[in-house]
This record gives C-alpha cells, sequence and structure tokens, in this order.
C-alpha cells in the first residue's frame, strides 16, 4: 500500500496494479510508448464536433421532459418510481456534458462552451461550472498528489462488504446528499463576491424550474422528481463511477496505476456513465480527447496493449467487488 503525502491517513493504491505485472506498450503507428497519441492521431482525436454536442444537450433536456410527461400521464406508482430512478440517470447525464465543458471540449467556441456548461448544465446540477473547472484540473494535474481534491472519495479500498454498503446506504437515504447541499448553500454567505453570486445563480435556475413545475399545475414535481434525485439516486450513481474510476489507485506516471478501465457494456453506459464518460483510462491519459472519440482512443490502446486484461476489469461488477473485498469492517 501506498501512502499519499499530503494525508498519510488516507490509505492509497490498495487496488493499483503492480508496475511489474504492466506489459509495455506497443509503438504503433496512433500510440506511443507511455500511451499517448502519436502526433497526428492526437490532432484528429481533438477535433470538437459542434453541432453533434449540440444534440446531445438537446436531447438530454428532451429525454428529460418526456420522462417527466410520461410520469405524469400514466401517473402509476410503477411510472413514478422508474421515472424517479431515470431523473438519478438524467442528473448523471447532465454531470458528465458539464464535465466535457469543464475541460471546454463542448464546444470549439470558450464562450458558447461556458455559457451553455455553466447555464444549460451546471446550474441546472446545482453545480458552478467554472468552481467545478479549478478543482478539477488539480485533479488531472497529478491524480493522487498533494491537490487531489477527491482523495476522500477514492482513498481506503478495499474496503469491507459492510463498509461498502454503509457508504452506498448513506447516498440512497440521501445523508451524503443533504450533507453536500447544505455545505453548498453555506457559499451564500461567503465573504467572496464571486462564490455569493455563483451560487444565487444556481438557486435562481432551480427557482426557474420550480416556477415552471408550478404553471404547468405539477408542483410537487421539482422537490419530489427533480431534487431528491439528486440526494438520492444521483449520490449512489456517483460514488459507484467515482470508484470505478480510481478507487484504490495510487499515484504514479503510468495511468494504468491512477486510474481504472472497465470493459463498457450498453446497461452502464446508459444508467452509470453516459456520453462515454466510463472510458476513463484513456481520458487520463489524453485529457484533450473530446468524449465521441474517447471509444476510437481506447481501441487504439488495446491493440497497442497499454490495455489488456491485466488493467482492465471485464465489467463494472468485477471492479466493486473487488473494492470491498476486506474481510473486517473499515
Amino acid at each position: 500500500m501506498v501512502s499519499n503525502d499530503a494525508a498519510s491517513f488516507y490509505r492509497t493504491g490498495g487496488l493499483a496494479p503492480s508496475a511489474t505485472v504492466l506489459p509495455q506498450s506497443d509503438v504503433t503507428e496512433f500510440i506511443q510508448q507511455d500511451g499517448k497519441p502519436t502526433p497526428p492521431f492526437r490532432q484528429l482525436l481533438r477535433t470538437i464536433p459542434n453541432f453533434r454536442n449540440a444534440l446531445s444537450v438537446f436531447s438530454v433536456y428532451i429525454q428529460t421532459i418526456a420522462i417527466l410527461a410520461l410520469a405524469v400521464l400514466f401517473h402509476s406508482p410503477a411510472t413514478w418510481v422508474i421515472a424517479f430512478v431515470l431523473m438519478g440517470r438524467a442528473h448523471a447525464q447532465f454531470a458528465s456534458l458539464m464535465h466535457e465543458s469543464a475541460h471546454r471540449l463542448l464546444f470549439s467556441r470558450t464562450a458558447i462552451n461556458d455559457f451553455v456548461g455553466a447555464w444549460f448544465l451546471g446550474f441546472v446540477g446545482f453545480t458552478s461550472t467554472a468552481a467545478y473547472r479549478r478543482v478539477h484540473m488539480a485533479h488531472h494535474r497529478t491524480e493522487f498528489g498533494p491537490d487531489e481534491p477527491d482523495l476522500a472519495l477514492y482513498a481506503n479500498y478495499p474496503v469491507s462488504t459492510a463498509s461498502f454498503r454503509r457508504k452506498l446506504t448513506r447516498d440512497a437515504l440521501g445523508r451524503t446528499g443533504v450533507k453536500l447541499l447544505r455545505q453548498q448553500l453555506r457559499g451564500l454567505r461567503s465573504p467572496e463576491a464571486r462564490v455569493r453570486h455563483t451560487q444565487l445563480k444556481i438557486l435562481i435556475v432551480q427557482f426557474v424550474l420550480f416556477a415552471m413545475c408550478i404553471a404547468l399545475g405539477v408542483p410537487l414535481l421539482y422537490p419530489l422528481m427533480w431534487l431528491l434525485p439528486y440526494l438520492t439516486v444521483w449520490r449512489v450513481i456517483n460514488r459507484l463511477r467515482s470508484i470505478a474510476e480510481h478507487g484504490g489507485m495510487t499515484a504514479d506516471a503510468d495511468r494504468r496505476r491512477t486510474t481504472h478501465s472497465v470493459r463498457q457494456h450498453v446497461l452502464a453506459r446508459f444508467f452509470l456513465v453516459p456520453f462515454n464518460i466510463g472510458f476513463h483510462l484513456a481520458h487520463h491519459v489524453d485529457a484533450g480527447v473530446p468524449f465521441r472519440h474517447l471509444p476510437r482512443f481506447h481501441e487504439e490502446l488495446r491493440r497497442a496493449q497499454y490495455v489488456t486484461q491485466t488493467s482492465e476489469f471485464p465489467h463494472y461488477r468485477a471492479m466493486w467487488r473487488a473494492a470491498h473485498e476486506l474481510p473486517l469492517s473499515t
């Protein structure tokens, strides 16, 4: 196990593959020795498909409205439960596209990228895209380094099954979400004007959503089908996805020891990791590649033997099993 210098009480590296078992990557037409794309391939991968990305943003809104409309139309316990779960997925979709905007990969024009990322993706999902960008770039500079903002989320794996269940139970019951939302709302009293103004913008967008539900004659739709899924289902999704991205890994120049690779399947891509965010190893090898090109990049990494069975889980269930194999509670 490797201990992080910035917080020695965190245990890291419990799930990181040994450097001795990781094969040396082949040099190919597309992939260099360290896994990075060759310059011509990198230029191709970094092309931002503006129109298709605009359709993706539009589709998230259409899907979300359709789910709520169908739930209201059929108005049965089964449809409401299904809609509630799918609204957690809606938050995952907004967050994934917001993440793309934070990397300035959603639209090639910075002004459009930042405006859409803030007002149509971030604020809708209770997030400041600009603030997220500042924190997230620290994560990308050195995973598990001294400035890693998400160390508490990734460290100490594997844990016991009991500990794993407790974490997910807290998320599912809304305890994690309420705690984080309270911390966020304290920003309204921040001495920094930028923080106060950002939190006010988030509240304005949420008020607009609530007002729209009132105007449509379904006022409970906002608290029960937007806010509550955000506090519960989305927190579970976010926890499971975060573990699958970096849980138990460690600081290393080799991204295969900082970031998990999990084989992507249809159901997981639909519900857990929309918009190719599950191709996370490829994303960390080159964070400037837009989400639409990550599958192609990942496939070339596999051909170059940078990604093999040694460094890739066959599915998410296998990854989560590995994350809670300790026999004692931690």
